[in-house]
């Protein structure tokens, strides 16, 4: 008896050993993230969320197999925000998160970021734009979500994304607003962000502007709140531009791109108040050949919100578009991105207009066409800041679920959808490409803005007896470009416009008639005379003049598409 007694206290001291070296060896777990934040040429801010306080390391390198650089925070905490500096710009370096005793994540490619190039240069650019994403978190979402499967609008944009751009790196990515219905807590963040977007957010750094349901948990008076917890946004300019002070609205750069970031939905909006007062300073100050400006509530829409009605969401829609835009217009903005309307609404090329739909006017469209290379043309602008040269408006709040509107506000062209989807912006140089693919991976509009350094028509020219012929736009180009050409006063003239390859061999005739005088433009969409693209390399347009006889040329290349 004493014997059993014996080995039952035994086996009670070992249990209780075994118990407290359990408890001591139990492992941190990591249950949010790694994600991306305020990405520049030479740093990163690395974010996750353990269940557990510890301290913080990143091991990093740009071999996966060779993490040789280490940043280590001592403090203990579960919210962890590790600032890497010292790093080179355009390059891409593998990590991994954890504690100075243990790793969280594995060295593998699901890791890894490209840093920002220099401000300035004109690397290629790919933006992913998402808005009012955050239905997974909404048990009761309207369709056409079912309230069984409140996330499935998502997964379907967030999937035709990944699709179309498996081969393509993500350099930034935008979200509108309204990212986590219906009000912006954290445990609707970790379902309808981090839960939905973990691959993306490991990889890309993403910029957030501030909605309506956003702010039911958050402020942006006391920068309180799950929205400010999440989001590490500069407030000191640490990314460029002008320092805000605020995390409620800020400004960055990314290559040659200046993006601002406003708050329509707590900041006020009053002329001379701290925003627009910061605005104005901020554009100003830019250089950038782009400039594009993102925020919530759309000056113009017809969707589910009517920024006709001026009490609409406590006149914030009508206060963006009366004291915001002018500004905007003064500096030469290009694009203007917003959500809160669950729709896809897309505008001509418009200065000026600050009223209601009912005012506008011919003179405030400057360029009424589609925008689009096969089409009406691109959008053209000069360059240089400022001018009216006008700013494409985009309403993309239909990343999870669209809604009923009537969709015929007389700034947007036909591209008034309701449909799923997403916008991306390609960046390249002088050139910019937008495409809203939806849920399905069609891309169901499209249009592009191309820069020249000087679209007077008389810069840089070719003449031949006073008849002008310009560089096109863009060059190198794909799939279209623009050619420019004018014709001197008198009677019209007989022309031909002509693409030759480098043998001297016809390509196609772009135009054969008669031109009136003036400023003259024709697009080539890079097809030969059948109908069948062309292949890369290097062409000439002639400009060839029946009285004088006599012709003009000059030399086209056209580059590989990026996707």
């Amino acid at each position: 008896m004493k014997q059993k007694l014996l080995v039952i206290f035994l086996c009670a001291i070992g249990a209780v050993a075994l118990a407290d070296q359990a408890a001591e060896s139990k492992a941190v777990a990591l249950i949010r993230g790694p994600y991306l934040q305020m990405g520049t040429s030479n740093s990163i801010i690395v974010c996750w969320r353990t269940d557990e306080n510890s301290d913080s390391q990143v091991r990093f390198g740009t071999s996966v197999d060779n993490l040789v650089e280490v940043v280590s925070v001592s403090t203990a905490t579960s919210e962890h925000f590790v600032e890497i500096g010292g790093l080179a710009p355009a390059t891409r370096y593998f990590y991994t998160v954890g504690s100075t005793s243990e790793s969280f994540t594995s060295a593998d490619s699901s890791y890894s970021f490209v840093t920002s190039p220099l401000v300035g240069s004109r690397d290629p650019v790919r933006i992913w734009v998402i808005g009012d994403s955050g239905t997974a978190s909404n048990p009761e979402n309207k369709p056409p979500n079912p309230p069984s499967d409140p996330g499935l609008g998502a997964r379907q944009v967030r999937d035709a994304y990944y699709a179309y751009s498996a081969s393509r790196d993500t350099d930034l990515w935008l979200m509108l607003g309204d990212n986590a219905y219906p009000d912006g807590t954290d445990e609707e963040y970790q379902l309808a962000v981090f839960d939905m977007y973990h691959d993306m957010l490991a990889k890309s750094v993403v910029w957030s502007t501030f909605g309506n349901h956003d702010s039911y948990s958050a402020a942006s008076a006391t920068q309180s709140g799950a929205y400010y917890d999440i989001f590490a946004l500069p407030t000191q300019a640490e990314a460029g531009g002008i320092a805000s002070g605020t995390e409620a609205y800020y400004s960055f750069d990314y290559a040659n791109i200046h993006f601002l970031c406003l708050d329509s939905q707590d900041s006020p909006r009053d002329p001379g108040s701290a925003m627009l007062n910061w605005l104005e300073q901020d554009l100003a100050a830019t250089n950038q050949d782009w400039i594009i400006a993102f925020w919530h509530h759309p000056p113009y829409s017809k969707g589910s919100h009517d920024s006709d009605n001026p009490n609409e969401n406590d006149g914030r829609l009508r206060e963006m578009r009366e004291n915001v835009l002018p500004i905007l217009d003064n500096y030469g903005v290009d694009m203007v991105l917003c959500g809160h309307s669950h729709s896809y609404e897309r505008s001509f090329l418009v200065h000026g207009h600050y009223d209601s739909s009912a005012t506008l006017t011919n003179e405030m469209i400057i360029d009424g066409g589609d925008g689009r290379p096969n089409g009406d043309g691109a959008y053209l602008k000069s360059s240089g800041p400022g001018g009216e040269q006008g700013t494409i408006y985009a309403v993309n709040g239909s990343s999870a679920r669209y809604s009923d509107g009537t969709f015929d506000h007389p700034v947007m062209v036909h591209a008034s959808l309701q449909v799923l989807g997403s916008m991306i912006l390609d960046v390249y140089d002088l050139q910019l490409d937008a495409r809203f693919l939806d849920n399905t991976g069609v891309v169901a509009d499209s249009f592009r803005i191309l820069k020249s350094p000087a679209l007077d028509i008389d810069s840089n020219a070719i003449a031949a007896d006073d008849f002008k012929l310009l560089p096109n736009f863009p060059n190198p180009f794909n799939p279209s470009t623009v050619i420019r050409f004018s014709v001197p006063q008198g009677p019209s003239s007989k022309l031909r416009l002509v693409i030759y390859d480098v043998l001297g061999k016809e390509v196609v005739t772009l135009v054969d008639g008669y031109f009136s005088p003036g400023k003259h433009q024709v697009n080539w969409n890079g097809k030969d005379a059948g109908g069948r693209p062309v292949s890369s390399g290097v062409y000439l347009y002639e400009l060839q003049i029946r009285q004088p006889q006599t012709s003009v040329s000059r030399k086209v290349r056209m580059m590989e598409l990026l996707r």
